[in-house]
């Protein structure tokens, strides 16, 4: 991956540059399994790799001599102000990472003015997080086999004031990880040089695994023991319902009147199907390339759903957003904003929350930066024939 190829050698968040140097921090800071779990893809990563690659095939066109002076990225997400085009996407498991993941990268996009979603496999309490955190909080959900499940998490979301639901249906069938199966003599334990390398980590075992977290949105529902990342790892994956149709979202419907967003649409045809189910957004998404390997990016797709349902509903997009720059390409071909994961969970690694609010930094940082080399004050004018693709 050409955004990876970098000759950083630091360890400190001040001398890290952009995202590829949080990446670096990260990686030596917790064991290689645990960083797999967040960098890692779907099989033979084709759909990983693939979101890097569409974005890199989107060039600019800019034009000259503007003035651009004035410039900011204020904007508009789901009708309430952000202080940038960015959403942190929905992550699981953030705790295993560091300590309280999830209330630090609330916090962080708080303190930025952007939303930030929540996981139903988060580590913290959708009620603490609310507490802890405040700022504009999604709640993504899935919806699984035990419908009590989704219908909990919708109600206490609702009473905790989270403005957004953001129902993921790309994951009716759990994807095959099999850099997580490697990591593992049997599920839940994991191999001996595994072990070995959890013990080059002190602080992360002082950190992590003496206050280890839970599945805590879940733990009323799973049997004993199942709600630790090591129990649920043979739980988990068969949760998740195979049924899931269309006509499930009435339901959804019945427990939850705040904004509605369908995360994992990748056709002009579903897209348009979700307008007229009166959705307020959908999200271009192959789930970060960790589902259906060898399927198109997100920003492949862009166009034409914007073409299609552009008036009609906001159009969202994610998968492999790096640089502000990558960003930009995905507003002016029509996206409201751009979901972010592995950016933000990289400095969430090196940094805790300060990380978080570096790696945000960063990203506006390059998001001014583009807009004024390309001729424009605001991302409003931003628009298709500002990127060309080869």
């Amino acid at each position: 991956m050409p955004w990876q190829r970098r000759a950083f050698r630091g360890r400190s968040l001040a001398r890290a540059l952009n995202i590829a140097d949080l990446r670096e921090i990260a990686r030596r800071r917790i064991p290689g399994f645990v960083f797999e779990y967040a960098e890692g893809g779907a099989e033979d990563e084709v759909s990983l790799r693939g979101n890097l690659e569409a974005l890199a095939r989107l060039r600019f066109v800019p034009p000259t001599l503007i003035d651009t002076s004035a410039r900011q990225q204020r904007t508009s997400i789901l009708g309430l102000p952000a202080g940038s085009p960015l959403v942190i996407a929905p992550t699981g498991l953030n705790g295993l990472l560091r300590r309280d993941g999830d209330v630090a990268l609330a916090r962080a996009a708080a303190q930025a003015g952007i939303p930030c979603t929540l996981s139903t496999v988060s580590t913290t309490r959708l009620e603490e997080v609310a507490r802890r955190a405040g700022g504009r909080l999604w709640m993504q959900l899935y919806v699984v086999k035990e419908r009590a499940v989704a219908r909990d998490i919708m109600q206490r979301a609702g009473a905790a004031g989270f403005e957004a639901l953001v129902f993921t249906t790309d994951a009716n069938v759990f994807g095959s990880r099999e850099w997580d199966q490697r990591g593992y003599r049997s599920p839940g334990k994991p191999t001996l040089r595994a072990m070995l390398d959890t013990l080059r980590h002190p602080r992360w075992m002082l950190e992590v695994l003496a206050h280890m977290p839970r599945f805590r949105n879940l733990e009323d529902f799973l049997p004993p023991g199942a709600a630790t990342p090591m129990g649920a790892s043979t739980v988990i994956p068969r949760l998740f319902d195979a049924t899931l149709r269309w006509d499930d979202l009435a339901w959804i419907r019945e427990h939850w009147r705040g904004k509605l967003v369908i995360k994992g649409v990748l056709t002009a045809a579903d897209a348009t199907r979700a307008a007229a189910l009166g959705c307020d957004a959908i999200v271009l998404s192959n789930h970060g390339g960790r589902q259906l390997d060898s399927c198109v990016a997100g920003v492949d797709v862009l166009p034409e759903v914007v073409a299609a349902v552009g008036s009609r509903l906001a159009v969202l997009v994610d998968g492999g957003f790096r640089r502000g720059t990558d960003v930009l390409k995905a507003l002016a071909l029509g996206a409201q904003a751009v979901l972010i994961a592995r950016a933000p969970l990289y400095g969430l690694i090196a940094g805790g929350e300060a990380g978080v609010a570096r790696a945000l930094a960063m990203l506006m940082t390059e998001i001014d930066r583009g807009l004024g080399q390309l001729g424009c004050n605001s991302v409003a004018e931003l628009n298709p024939a500002l990127v060309r693709r080869v």
